[in-house]
């Protein structure tokens, strides 16, 4: 089996709708997919509906965006949780509300050097999506003021850019916290992609060890060949899963679906420590 279990549709910032991401994925030769869309579940009926029609396993899911008390992006992906769980939809509810307001601070910023508006950026956001840096990158790119999203994200949306804006997220360990609570699986997203910017120490690490994380994403394009051996030790010390995905998110990244890919038993194992909700099989 060919599992891919990191992918976004346009629910938040991919650019294909949930059922054409499982369309992609079942021309891209996949026999199951994960969508895990930032902080939203919103695309799940569509892609179950079109999972099941097509004959594609669907493995429901979300990235979870959060920060560390030093300001370090951290991403969670949650597998198979319960989407109407207290805990963790009030917690990822306030995070898209910060990142709504920090979007339309980030944009009034680049407005005063650059002819763009928010009417620009709000143009790429699909209905129901929250606004977020990819759909100011896709608004930059359409004003011709950059040539492609990595070029906006390289520079002036960039964490070291005077454009750039925090916002609120959950420390990492509380967001596993709360994955764990939803019935859900908790995996350490592409936790060495030291292109995006710093990286956690190990004690971060630990952290979210001891809160329950259940695995790490170690086979990602960002992942970087000379940190994977220290991510497979800590995994075979703490018995976490590991993990393979593309992190596919249309043409609005060059990810291409099942570049890395997931053991079928990992799955199988992810589905055992469930209990928020099934994958969804036609």
């Amino acid at each position: 089996m060919r599992i891919d279990l990191h992918a976004h549709s346009s629910v938040s910032d991919g650019t294909d709708a949930p059922a054409a991401l499982v369309a992609a994925a079942l021309e891209a030769g996949l026999d199951a997919v994960a969508i895990t869309d930032h902080d939203s579940t919103g695309g799940w009926a569509e892609a179950s509906a079109a999972a099941r029609e097509l004959g594609i396993m669907l493995v429901p899911g979300m990235e979870v965006s959060c920060r560390t008390p030093e300001g370090i992006s951290v991403h969670v992906l949650s597998y198979l949780h319960d989407p109407l769980h207290r805990g963790l939809f009030e917690e990822i509810s306030k995070s898209k509300d910060a990142r709504l307001s920090r979007a339309e601070h980030m944009v009034s910023l680049l407005a005063e050097d650059y002819p763009l508006s928010w009417d620009d950026v709000t143009h790429h956001v699909a209905p129901g999506a929250t606004v977020g840096r990819p759909h100011i990158a896709d608004a930059l790119v359409a004003a011709g003021i950059v040539g492609d999203r990595s070029e906006a994200f390289a520079t002036m949306l960039s964490s070291r850019s005077r454009y750039f804006v925090q916002h609120y997220a959950p420390e990492p360990a509380l967001a596993v916290e709360l994955v764990r609570a939803a019935g859900g699986v908790p995996v350490f997203a592409h936790p060495v992609a030291e292109s995006r910017g710093r990286t956690v120490g190990e004690a971060t690490y630990h952290d979210m060890i001891d809160a329950g994380l259940g695995g790490l994403e170690v086979f990602h394009r960002d992942n970087p060949e000379a940190r994977r051996p220290f991510l497979l030790a800590l995994a075979e010390r703490h018995g976490l899963l590991l993990t393979g995905a593309s992190d596919y998110h249309g043409a609005g990244k060059p990810n291409r679906l099942g570049e890395n890919t997931t053991a079928p038993e990992v799955l199988a194992e992810i589905e055992r420590q469930a209990s928020g909700t099934a994958v969804v099989r036609s």
